[in-house]
């Protein structure tokens, strides 16, 4: 274990110098560190975080944050492939360098697939899973109404859409009136 807690600490202190100046590599904190790849317009972060026993044990590898919310899963099952591969080599070395260095070799390899219309297709796919999941949860709900609500309602109906009252609305039905009032001889 003590062996483990040296080598991170000299192993921070080799990564502090490396990469000093170089604004894609960003530590976290004393376990954690991220760096950023980029291929023209497409990018993506890797973060690596040391467990207790590192490096006698693989780091953590990590896609999964905000910036990386394009990245197809296909890309990301490539990266984590290579990633942990190249950690089975390297177990019981420092490895936070060699590993970020091997991805930068592979990086136009690996986002090749990343196109605009694959991100595309894989969110309309995601939104319509989305919407057929949220469908098939949902209940019909019956909307309550305060009284105030209702009788809003019921005033915009009488309306209509213009805002006006339907034409006739006030109209005595003659006939109705006529057989209501009571006859009077006419003379």
């Amino acid at each position: 274990m003590c062996d483990d807690a040296e080598q991170q600490a000299e192993e921070i202190e080799v990564l502090k110098s490396i990469y000093e100046g170089d604004d894609n590599f960003k530590q976290i904190d004393t376990k954690t560190y991220q760096y950023k790849y980029v291929d023209g317009e497409k990018s993506f972060i890797l973060e690596i975080t040391w467990g207790p026993t590192y490096p006698t044990e693989k780091p953590n590898f990590n896609l999964e944050i905000f910036y990386n919310q394009t990245l197809l899963p296909s890309v990301k099952s490539k990266i984590l492939d290579i990633v942990n591969t190249e950690a089975e080599q390297w177990l019981g070395c420092a490895m936070t360098y060699t590993l970020f260095e091997c991805l930068k070799e592979k990086v136009p390899e690996i986002l090749s697939e990343q196109t605009e219309e694959a991100i595309v297709a894989a969110r309309v796919e995601k939104i319509v899973i989305e919407d057929q999941n949220e469908s098939s949860k949902k209940t019909d709900k019956k909307e309550h109404l305060t009284k105030a609500q209702k009788r809003r309602a019921w005033d915009k109906a009488e309306l209509g859409r213009g805002g006006e009252k339907p034409r006739g609305w006030d109209w005595v039905d003659i006939v109705k009136h006529l057989s209501q009032a009571p006859h009077q001889p006419t003379s």
